[in-house]
C-alpha cells in the first residue's frame, strides 16, 4: 500500500519526468476535490496526503540509501496541491461556484510549483538537502507555498486588485 500511494498509483514509474507527471496527475484530482467542497475540501486533502504522504514515503526509503528516489511523486501532489490552494481560496472566498476553475489559475500554480520544484531555491533548498522522509515531502510544500503566493499576486494584478 505505501509504495501504492508513495508513487501516486503508479504515476512515479514513468521512466521519465516522474516529478512533472506526479504534478499533472494532481491537478485533476485537486480540481475534484474542489468541486466537491471547495477550498476547505482541498486545504484538508492537502494536509491529508502530507501525512499520508510523509508515512508511505517514511515505509517505501526504509532501509535504503536513496531517501528520495524519483518513483516517489506523492510529494509532488502535495506540493501541487499547495500551490492550487490559492486558487482555491480566491474562488471560495469571492464565493464562485465549485464547478468553476479557471486555467489561468491553475496553470500558474502548474507552472510555478514546477519552476520551484525543480530551480529549489532558499527554504526549497533546504529542505530537499535533508536526508529524511519529511525532508522529501517539504520541499515540494514549500514550492508549493512559493507558487501560491506568486500565483495570487498574479491573480491580484490580473484581476486589477493589485493595480492603482
Amino acid at each position: 500500500m505505501s509504495r501504492i500511494i508513495a508513487t501516486f498509483f503508479g504515476v512515479g514509474l514513468i521512466p521519465f519526468a516522474p516529478g512533472t507527471f506526479g504534478s499533472l496527475a494532481a491537478l485533476p484530482f485537486g480540481y475534484g476535490i474542489h468541486y466537491l467542497g471547495g477550498f476547505p475540501a482541498l486545504l484538508a486533502a492537502t494536509v491529508a496526503v502530507y501525512f499520508i504522504g510523509l508515512w508511505a514515503t517514511t515505509e517505501v526509503t526504509r532501509g535504503k540509501a536513496d531517501h528520495d528516489p524519483s518513483e516517489i511523486v506523492i510529494d509532488e501532489v502535495c506540493g501541487q496541491w499547495t500551490a492550487l490552494l490559492a486558487v482555491s481560496a480566491g474562488l471560495w472566498f469571492a464565493g464562485v461556484p465549485s464547478h468553476i476553475f479557471p486555467y489561468p489559475g491553475w496553470v500558474s500554480a502548474f507552472l510555478l510549483f514546477r519552476l520551484f520544484d525543480i530551480w529549489k531555491p532558499w527554504l526549497v533548498g533546504w529542505a530537499d538537502k535533508k536526508s529524511t522522509p519529511a525532508g522529501v515531502m517539504l520541499d515540494d510544500v514549500i514550492a508549493g507555498v512559493f507558487a501560491a503566493i506568486l500565483t495570487a499576486a498574479f491573480a491580484g494584478i490580473s484581476h486589477g486588485i493589485l493595480m492603482p
